[in-house]
């Protein structure tokens, strides 16, 4: 097996770091006396520390080597996930969304379904989240393993144990609070770890423009190919591209997900809430400098026969997984490698962490006390808080073996995020802007959405029918199948909602106070000058967001 070959100076970086984690969870465990310190992290954190955190969370397993091996296979377009793929959602949850959740002082996102709608809704929500979660944690604990197996010669359970361990250690010790510390200092490791292997590429190679040159015209545009679903890498025409990623799988992650609208929730008032996700807006937004570009780096040395480079096979099969890890192992030298080695484990950590802290409140607050235990004291769900995070992290095991047997890890996210995330945020739209949207319609809308999201999904899976029933097109492709199984799933739950509501019985309006736009008086950030408001900073995002689009069209 081919290894990246690690020196002394490597080991004691990688392990000053892991004992450095486990150190911060230790010290925060004093801090950490009550469930809201557990849970929300006390609520006291900046929108800096929030927004970072916010980012971070979303920097796992899927953002590092998903993404960069996507890259590899499918060229430019795979920046769509960054840009129109999260920039107007994250806008969105910033200046419309997060008033409602902020002020309301919900623990969770299910917390709000059962404001605005009811108990079953919640219960039903916080399940499928839940499962949701720990399927999205395998994954993590899948990368990290993947890193130690592959490049240092780890045998595989010793890999995955060791990652979870960690994680749930310094998790449990103190909650939100320690994974949001961890997460920004992996947020810095991986700009500093990663982003050297960009720039080295780019010298080597000898400009942007040279790499862009020697990649086929299907894999260096944005846009410029996507009316012909033949003409681009990924097979989907631009109305797929809008509507299934841009519009449901983005809305649907970046404004209900509670794995990353937790961190605003720490936030120590609502301006700082609702900063929280528009500052990391533009590090979103130029995430794409380290990972996509890293990727067409791997792209264009792949195509030069003079260069040496190729990615690793896995029984005759090329492992696209591996185009981050083989960059490091090119350009670092000694010591560099320990960095890029820890930048990508970091990368995992936060994305585990993430995972985990959203569940132990999910599961705690959404299931247990809301069915099973509803007289609990503080004091036992801080206790619960803590065991469902090591019962959370071994579930995590189980699933990670199974992201293990999928042929790659974006399949099985895409698959799981129009499961849930697309239908849900069909209900949370229509709970927040119509208020007439009723209990019944929200619970009956969102199974139909999330069964029929699986049914499509199953349906091509075991080829019961041609993805192009859903794609709409001749050309097959997963990625196109996959952002439009999210589209209907999210049309099925917003018009049945819809249906459902106009027959059975609506909530009082002044039950809705503070929950529903129209409803509610909104006078936050008033008194200040419009050049300090979200609203001013949220235009900058839109700006930046237009030019790198019309630039790399």
């Amino acid at each position: 097996m081919e290894t990246i070959g690690l020196t002394f100076v490597d080991w004691a970086i990688i392990l000053i770091y892991f004992g450095f984690v486990l150190g911060i969870g230790l010290y925060l465990r004093k801090f950490t006396t009550s469930e809201e310190d557990f849970f929300l992290a006390g609520r006291r954190n900046s929108s800096w520390v929030a927004g970072l955190a916010f980012l971070s969370a979303n920097l796992g397993a899927l953002e590092l080597l998903g993404m960069t091996g996507n890259t590899f296979k499918y060229g430019m377009y795979v920046a769509h996930f960054y840009w129109i793929g999260a920039i107007p959602a994250m806008v969105f949850l910033g200046i419309y969304m997060m008033p409602f959740y902020y002020s309301s002082k919900i623990k969770s996102i299910p917390g709000y379904l059962k404001l605005r709608f009811d108990e079953k809704t919640r219960v039903l929500n916080g399940i499928a989240f839940a499962i949701m979660t720990l399927l999205v944690s395998g994954i993590n604990l899948y990368a990290m393993a993947l890193v130690l197996h592959t490049f240092l010669g780890w045998n595989w359970d010793v890999s995955m144990w060791a990652s979870a361990i960690t994680v749930a250690a310094y998790v449990t010790l103190s909650g939100l609070m320690s994974a949001i510390f961890t997460e920004i200092i992996q947020f810095f490791l991986i700009w500093f770890g990663l982003f050297l292997v960009s720039i080295l590429g780019i010298i080597e190679i000898g400009s942007l423009d040279q790499i862009l040159n020697r990649l086929p015209e299907s894999m260096n545009t944005l846009w410029s190919t996507s009316g012909d679903p033949t003409m681009n890498g990924m097979f989907i025409h631009w109305a797929g591209i809008v509507l299934g990623l841009g519009f449901v799988l983005s809305f649907g992650y970046w404004t209900t997900d509670f794995l990353v609208v937790q961190r605003a929730f720490s936030a120590k008032d609502l301006r700082a809430a609702r900063m929280t996700p528009l500052l990391a807006s533009f590090f979103k937004m130029a995430l794409p400098f380290i990972v996509i570009l890293a990727g067409l780096i791997a792209i264009a040395l792949s195509n030069d026969p003079d260069s040496g480079f190729k990615l690793l096979e896995d029984g005759g099969q090329i492992n696209y997984d591996s185009a981050l890890p083989m960059l490091i192992k090119r350009y670092y030298p000694s010591g560099l490698v320990g960095l890029g080695v820890t930048a990508l484990l970091a990368g995992f950590m936060a994305g585990q962490a993430g995972n985990i802290s959203a569940f132990n409140t999910v599961w705690t607050y959404d299931i247990y006390k809301s069915v099973l235990n509803r007289n609990a004291s503080d004091k036992h769900l801080l206790w619960m808080g803590r065991v469902s995070t090591i019962v959370g992290v071994i579930i995590s095991l189980g699933t990670a073996y199974w992201a293990k047997s999928f042929p790659s890890i974006m399949d099985y996210m895409q698959a799981i995020f129009s499961w849930v995330n697309a239908p849900l945020f069909a209900t949370m739209l229509l709970g927040m802007f119509i208020w007439w949207i009723t209990p019944n319609g929200a619970f009956w809308g969102l199974i139909a959405g999330m069964l029929s999201s699986f049914f499509l999904w199953m349906g091509v899976k075991f080829q019961w029918f041609n993805e192009s029933v859903i794609t709409m097109s001749s050309v097959q492709s997963d990625m196109a199948a996959n952002f439009w199984r999210a589209w209907w799933a999210w049309l099925i739950c917003f018009a049945l909602t819809i249906v459902i509501s106009l027959f059975t019985k609506k909530k009082p309006k002044e039950e809705l106070i503070g929950l529903v736009k129209g409803l509610t008086k909104e006078k936050h950030d008033a008194h200040l000058p419009f050049v300090k408001r979200p609203e001013f900073v949220a235009i900058i995002s839109v700006v930046v967001f237009i030019i790198l689009n019309l630039l790399f069209w």
